[in-house]
């Protein structure tokens, strides 16, 4: 049994190591070659998964994404092929909940404001959304959601906080998004964030993105941001092109990182493995979980709590002065980064 691995996912290769043959590669490099009698193949975001790269796998039985998105993934053609998918849905959610925590706890002291003077719109309340709506609000602000396909399935509405997109652009001072990236269907996400939705937000609002960086259009972004403050940490073109001027004039600017923490990373492996395991009968692996991490123990907060302990746990300035300084460095930044460890 053979199963082909991005190298910077941690933990599989030593894990599986007794139980297959197991290939380390470059995630944004991988031969062809190398999958054509390959059992199971696991990636992250920067290889994508289609007919171009996996034609001639014809005995490929998994393919695993140690990542919440999977825009690079060609399901349907997976799907066609008998080829079972598993992504690592709300793995890193409380890291990535942290990174916007980090972010509210840095604008909060620059800007001089408090919870309950702030409205905060979330802009896609899955598996994150969620969660920084409910700490949002135990904090004090306003929370506004958005959600059309939540709101669809579950009959959401006012009731319970979700409003169309435009009032919650209107009405909020920092808007977050945590969509996933889509293409197609009735609420596609691509550019979802673009001049005209940029400009029902008012003057000195801020606009976060930890989701994809083509959810918002880079030339809106730039020609709104001497009125708004933006914290970015995902970018339309990365990891190479990203727009210079947009990555200097950000507040905050990270290279892809929000949901880097231990146990999130973790937890991806975590997921994928189970799945991979099931599908290729090795049952002994299963359930498995690093001892040498401690899983995340989730909590409430208070708001005067997280803004004295976030900095230590989450350095916002500090990444994105190193992100301006060495823009060149992003791809390298993101594959060595000091892991986060979650604390609420």
């Amino acid at each position: 049994m053979k199963i082909v691995i991005d190298k910077f996912v941690p933990y599989l290769a030593d894990v599986l190591a007794p139980y297959a043959e197991v290939v380390e590669v470059d995630g944004r490099e991988f031969p062809k070659e190398l999958l054509g009698d390959a059992d199971g193949l696991v990636v992250r975001t920067r290889t994508r998964c289609n007919e171009a790269l996996l034609g001639g796998a014809d005995k490929l039985r998994f393919v695993g994404t140690a990542t919440i998105g999977y825009d690079h993934i060609d399901r349907p053609w997976l799907a066609s092929r008998g080829i079972r998918f598993t992504s690592a849905a709300g793995c890193n959610s409380r890291a990535v909940l942290q990174w916007v925590s980090a972010a509210l706890a840095h604008l909060s002291a620059k800007q001089g404001w408090s919870p309950q003077e702030r409205t905060v719109g979330v802009v896609g309340v899955g598996h994150v959304g969620r969660l920084v709506a409910d700490y949002a609000r135990s904090w004090g602000f306003r929370v506004l959601c958005s959600d059309p396909p939540r709101e669809q399935a579950e009959g959401l509405g006012r009731g319970e906080g979700f409003v169309p997109l435009e009032e919650l652009l209107s009405q909020s001072d920092i808007v977050t998004l945590h969509t996933p990236l889509t293409r197609t269907g009735d609420h596609p996400t691509l550019h979802l964030i673009n001049h005209t939705t940029l400009a029902l937000m008012h003057d000195g609002a801020t606009l976060l993105n930890a989701s994809r960086g083509e959810v918002a259009d880079t030339t809106a972004l730039l020609d709104n941001a001497h009125r708004l403050t933006l914290c970015i940490d995902t970018w339309e073109g990365e990891p190479d092109n990203i727009n210079r001027n947009l990555l200097q004039v950000a507040e905050i600017a990270t290279p892809h990182i929000a949901g880097y923490s231990a146990q999130g990373k973790v937890n991806a492996s975590a997921i994928v493995l189970d799945a991979l395991a099931d599908t290729l009968g090795i049952g002994e692996l299963k359930g498995w979980y690093p001892k040498e991490v401690a899983p995340s123990c989730p909590r409430p907060i208070g708001w005067s709590e997280m803004c004295a302990r976030i900095g230590a746990h989450c350095p916002l300035a500090e990444e994105s002065k190193r992100m301006k300084q060495r823009p060149e460095e992003f791809e390298h930044r993101r594959n060595t980064y000091p892991l986060r460890e979650e604390f609420f």
